[in-house]
């Protein structure tokens, strides 16, 4: 074993349980980093780092032990910007590799873990050959962008013995966890309904406009990657691939895996029996879009029904509030988000549970990846705040939803085979078809 691997599984004493990191400020952990060799440190590669794929290499950086080694996209001009914002943050850049291409990454050697911040048709892929490459990942929302991919990669993560951490930072912030240990302590009373909505009155598709050329440094090719091959339209590029079937699944895949995951967390519930979503493109018809910009998704389990809320174009949501879960009990209703929680006695209790709004005390993105570095350090993956098992599930519950709405059809679930009982939507939709060349590897 070579030393720089045996530091990383033995540096848990510094960081193994994460509580280290959360006790100690920046300046009593650079007492740490000081005594660490180069050699002996932790090393990413970040792939796809317009957006969250910035945000994480920033968190990254925070932890001690931790370098950024190697930089890949698609987009020249974001690879040249994000290395000139590497230079602010005092990183020694000539230490620092770029590609256009992901697999030449994966070939650094030096490279102990990756980042992927792609659009969500490339997470599957990337991940399972960074887990064949032996790197462990941290994986952006939603780590699959069907189920079958989903299955697949808990298979590589599993197979390859790798640590890999889907990105649903709400898992490591502190009032979440307060508030689902209050849901879990049986104060509600029996629950009945989960909500959960996002009101998202900022997002809005583009115009639609005509095929046109790949700007100036945009590796086109490379960007659709096993998606199927199409001319460029700047209407799907970069942000906005979140609204079109090929690349993503719209809201229910962008924040509803955020928040439906607590959703299922609170209510400790595996997949549900039966799903049926309705929606459309009601807010923004003429607009280039393929997902729905309203839906609204029935789950049914057994004891209790959730109910999936989304709309763009429009802030006000349940309680006056533009996204959050709230589990109605017989007792009360805890209202949570990303502002904090609280809890609103029902008005025939006489229990006494109300709750005055408690607000966020950390940062959920550096709690998020303080626990992700302990983990690889300690090759814990238990100790993961959420393992690619637990990624899976809430991008297969959103990706179950979408189904019910692109087929127009009341679904039901068969958990001894694992799929719907109806064999024609498994076959069009249980795993996407690859395109290019590009094969998902059969794990």
């Amino acid at each position: 074993m070579s030393s720089r691997r045996k530091f990383i599984q033995q540096s848990s004493l510094l960081l193994g349980a994460g509580t280290l990191v959360s006790s100690l400020d920046n300046n009593a952990f650079a007492i740490f980093k000081n005594r660490i060799v180069p050699s002996d440190q932790l090393n990413i590669g970040a792939i796809g780092i317009n957006g969250m794929g910035w945000a994480n290499v920033n968190a990254a950086l925070k932890v001690p032990g931790v370098n950024i080694v190697a930089l890949c996209d698609v987009d020249k001009n974001v690879l040249d910007k994000r290395m000139s914002d590497l230079a602010k943050l005092k990183v020694d850049t000539s230490k620092v590799k770029t590609y256009s291409d992901y697999r030449k990454l994966l070939e650094q050697k030096d490279i102990d873990t990756v980042i992927i911040g792609t659009p969500d048709h490339w997470h599957a892929l990337i991940m399972i050959h960074a887990c064949e490459a032996g790197k462990d990942v941290y994986v952006e929302k939603p780590v699959g962008n069907s189920i079958g991919e989903c299955r697949r990669m808990v298979a590589a993560a599993e197979r390859y013995k790798k640590i890999v951490q889907g990105g649903q930072w709400q898992r490591s912030q502190q009032h979440f966890k307060d508030a689902v240990d209050f849901v879990q302590s049986g104060k509600l009373g029996n629950i009945r309904t989960v909500k959960v909505w996002c009101y998202q009155g900022w997002m809005r598709p583009q115009p639609v406009v005509a095929d046109s050329a790949p700007p100036p440094g945009v590796d086109y090719a490379q960007w659709l990657g096993p998606a199927p091959k199409k001319a460029f339209n700047a209407s799907r590029f970069p942000f906005h691939f979140r609204w079109f079937w090929d690349y993503a699944g719209g809201l229910m895949t962008d924040w509803g895996v955020h928040l439906l995951d607590y959703g299922l967390l609170g209510m400790n519930a595996t997949l549900p029996k039966s799903v049926v979503g309705l929606g459309g493109k009601f807010a923004y018809p003429e607009l280039s879009e393929e997902t729905p910009d309203t839906l609204t998704t029935l789950y049914e389990f057994d004891k209790f029904n959730l109910v999936w809320d989304s709309a763009m174009g429009i802030d006000n949501g349940s309680y006056g509030k533009d996204h959050g879960i709230a589990y109605i009990g017989n007792n009360g209703t805890l209202i949570l988000n990303r502002g904090g929680w609280e809890v609103i006695e029902e008005r025939q209790s006489g229990n006494k549970v109300s709750k005055p709004f408690e607000k966020p005390s950390d940062n959920g993105l550096d709690k998020h990846w303080e626990n992700f570095v302990a983990a690889v350090k300690s090759r814990k993956a238990e100790d993961l705040h959420c393992p690619i098992q637990a990624g899976a599930h809430v991008a297969t519950v959103a990706q179950m939803g979408n189904i019910s709405y692109r087929t127009g059809k009341k679904l039901t679930w068969d958990k001894t085979k694992g799929g719907f009982t109806d064999e024609a939507v498994n076959k069009e939709y249980l795993i996407k078809e690859y395109y290019n060349g590009f094969q998902l590897p059969n794990v």
